[in-house]
């Protein structure tokens, strides 16, 4: 793409068809070019029309608005299905959370980014597929596959909003690493929501309260529900119709909490030998341990897919490289620890997908960390680490699938 880029700068017509075939790759590619043909008129122009952003919020369309509104308002429904009905809360809500949400979001991000009718009818078909079986699964109160599909479920329901936000296309990465900047932009948004949310209820609840009237109680049971349904369509929406809202956001996000977080890992890594705390036989210590390295897993995956592609600052790229390292560290003693609590008590469904999980992390993080240090000595661009990171996610898909669908059957549900 770039020495196409290069040889049809006096040819509009055939930049036009190249930026037509694939926008993504085309824009990725043109931006990392661009300080190197930057004097060219026609380079000036496209940069322009590439990389644009309006002051200005944008809206949307008439359309758009009320199917965020109807979604919001089912949503909520669907959030009140055990007050509406018989339904047991206890029995609802641990299988069902991921659907008050997903499928709806689905559908918006579906109509969106076009999606082709075959393709629409195999999400919902798979939706609908996890949703009866998430219901059927037998109830045990002490079933360990239970809850790892309880937990693993709404992962596979992400990874369906991302076929529909990447338009069914797969195949390309840049499209996944759009997905995933969506994706940090959506929390950002989500959160800012939020906060302004509960300043908003705070507010409501008080002024109420200076008339002696108990507010909360149904504010919170009959309005609250809907507003915090509300909240992951409203942010979708605006990311979708401004991304200049939060684009830059994230990146900041990251930048700041990278060195902080890698700060953090390695004072607790010391703090860890100095007061002797073993993971290997304290059950909720390694529990902790690697929800904590899911979390910074997901800090170098995100700040990744953040950093700009024509960014040639070397301290950003020695940060990352730095947490993956001291993350790898984390990896290596948790799976470990692990692997001693297997070969010492034997395989539960707990033991197994812990160590599954770890192993695929351990081994994307020696990918994404041999990426980094061959930026750093020059001999790789940021684009291999990215795509580092867009080749692995299907097997984290795959990996998710196997435990909601196999891991129930093959221990017996149990």
């Amino acid at each position: 793409m770039r020495e196409q880029i290069i040889n049809n700068l006096g040819s509009p017509g055939q930049l036009e068809k190249l930026y037509r075939g694939n926008k993504s790759q085309f824009k990725s590619t043109f931006n990392t070019l661009f300080s190197e043909i930057k004097e060219n008129a026609t380079a000036q122009i496209w940069n322009e029309r590439l990389n644009y952003e309006s002051p200005d919020i944008h809206w949307g369309t008439r359309r758009e608005l009320i199917f965020v509104v109807v979604a919001s308002l089912l949503a909520g429904a669907i959030a009140k299905l055990p007050d509406f009905t018989s339904l047991d809360p206890d029995f609802f809500y641990p299988r069902n959370a991921g659907f008050i949400v997903f499928p709806l979001l689905t559908l918006y991000l579906s109509w969106k980014q076009n999606l082709p009718l075959k393709q629409l009818f195999a999400v919902i078909g798979i939706i609908t597929v996890a949703l009866v079986y998430i219901n059927l699964l037998p109830e045990n109160p002490g079933s360990d596959t239970l809850v790892l599909a309880f937990i693993h479920l709404p992962f596979l329901l992400w990874a369906l909003l991302g076929f529909a936000y990447v338009g069914g296309d797969m195949q390309t990465y840049g499209k996944r690493l759009h997905f995933l900047r969506f994706t940090g932009d959506l929390l950002v948004m989500s959160a800012l929501i939020a906060i302004a949310g509960v300043l908003f209820s705070v507010i409501t609840v008080g002024l109420f309260s200076l008339l002696e009237i108990p507010a909360e109680v149904y504010y919170f049971k009959y309005v609250g529900v809907w507003g915090v349904a509300a909240i992951p369509f409203i942010a979708a929406y605006l990311v979708l119709s401004n991304p200049q809202l939060v684009s830059k956001v994230s990146p900041v996000i990251a930048k700041i909490f990278t060195p902080l977080v890698l700060f953090t890992l390695t004072v607790f890594l010391i703090a860890v030998i100095i007061t002797g705390k073993d993971p290997y036989h304290d059950r909720e210590f390694l529990l902790i341990f690697n929800v904590l390295l899911i979390g910074v897993m997901a800090l170098i995956l995100f700040s990744i897919a953040g950093t700009p592609k024509n960014t040639s600052h070397k301290t950003a790229f020695l940060l990352l490289f730095s947490l993956s390292v001291i993350t790898l560290l984390v990896n290596g003693v948790a799976l470990s620890a692990i692997v001693y609590r297997v070969s010492e008590w034997g395989i539960t469904p707990n033991r197994l997908a812990v160590l599954g999980s770890n192993i695929l992390i351990f081994i994307h993080l020696v990918w994404v960390a041999l990426k980094l240090f061959k930026i750093l000595r020059h001999k790789n661009n940021i684009g291999n680490a990215e795509d580092s990171i867009a080749a692995f996610l299907p097997i984290y898909v795959v990996w998710v699938m196997l435990v909601c669908f196999v891991f129930p059957i093959i221990f017996n549900f149990g």
